[in-house]
């Protein structure tokens, strides 16, 4: 199939993109490398550096002939950024997703696969591991466009027929990871043990996440993306949670990555950080009902990751 994967010179989106490509696909990807590199784009992938809000959307749309699939992955993705200017955020996690949802529906492509967040679209939720039914409480402007990205999908396979799916990842974690935002505490706490530094933790440490490898989510759009859905169905039924339903604290998550390095840098914490959530933990049943589950153990996933850090850094773990 042709597949469109946008932010695919980032973290994520390079290993969906290499996924679709393993499995025989053609695979264009467009980023404005503001977060991404291009020594991510994976070789076989046509690149194209533009942002998701360019008029030149339509047009590589255009000459492509059209995609079977849209992967949609960039965005703005630090909550902070987000409470620090709510506007740029939805500049690129509304009208740039809009821009690129339009170019799809006029060019008629087969599925759209949007990345939402299970980390942030449910708030703190009373249920954990939280279903997708789950009652939408978003306590950042990050995870409101989040939320509106879907509302949008949903209007528009109601109204005009385009197909789509939603994923809502939980913490993702692994090589190429970004060491920027929340979710990127794992390559955070890597490079600090490599530089021979402590680990800050903000808070008493115990608040948790669930921590899924990236490998293990880039197979969920190729397996959730052929999904057979119903033509029934409210917004949640579009919706499949990526997480591991296993809930891991900040100070376990120190205390691993400490083993796997085979080194103690020890530890030092810092206030609390304003508006974090407590927990998060995501339900993934659904996903695993339409064939897909994890399958890579956090320490096996944290030690893949900091010999991956390890290696670019020059040093040796």
């Amino acid at each position: 199939m042709k597949v469109l994967v946008t932010g695919g010179a980032g973290f994520i989106g390079s290993h969906v993109a290499a996924a679709y490509l393993a499995r025989g696909d053609r695979v264009w990807i467009i980023d404005d490398l503001s977060s991404g590199r291009l020594a991510n784009v994976p070789e076989g992938a046509q690149f194209h550096r533009m942002a998701i809000g360019d008029a030149a959307v339509d047009d590589l749309f255009e000459s492509a002939g059209g995609f079977d699939i849209v992967n949609h992955h960039a965005a703005q993705i630090d909550v902070r950024t987000s409470v620090r200017n709510p506007r740029a955020d939805a500049a690129i996690n509304i009208d740039g997703f809009l821009n690129l949802a339009e170019a799809t529906l006029r060019h008629r492509s087969r599925r759209f696969v949007y990345v939402s967040s299970g980390g942030v679209v449910y708030g703190e939720p009373e249920r954990r591991p939280t279903p997708e039914e789950a009652a939408k409480m978003p306590l950042s402007p990050y995870g409101v466009s989040k939320l509106a990205g879907e509302l949008y999908l949903h209007y528009y396979r109601r109204v005009h027929g385009l197909e789509y799916i939603a994923l809502r990842y939980s913490n993702v974690y692994g090589p190429r990871q970004d060491p920027h935002g929340e979710a990127g505490v794992v390559a955070i706490f890597s490079q600090r043990i490599l530089a021979g530094e402590p680990l800050t933790i903000f808070g008493d440490g115990e608040q948790t996440r669930d921590y899924v490898f990236v490998e293990d989510v880039a197979r969920a759009s190729l397996i959730l993306g052929d999904a057979e859905l119903s033509a029934e169905g409210d917004l949640d039924a579009r919706a499949f949670n990526i997480g591991t339903g296993t809930e891991t604290s900040v100070n376990q998550l120190g205390a691993e990555l400490h083993r796997v390095a085979d080194r103690d840098t020890g530890v030092r914490y810092a206030d609390a950080r304003t508006g974090e959530l407590r927990h998060s933990c995501l339900d993934t049943g659904r996903a695993q009902i339409a064939g897909w589950a994890p399958s890579i153990a956090l320490r096996e996933g944290l030690s893949r990751t900091f010999r991956f850090i390890a290696e670019e850094e020059g040093k040796t773990a």
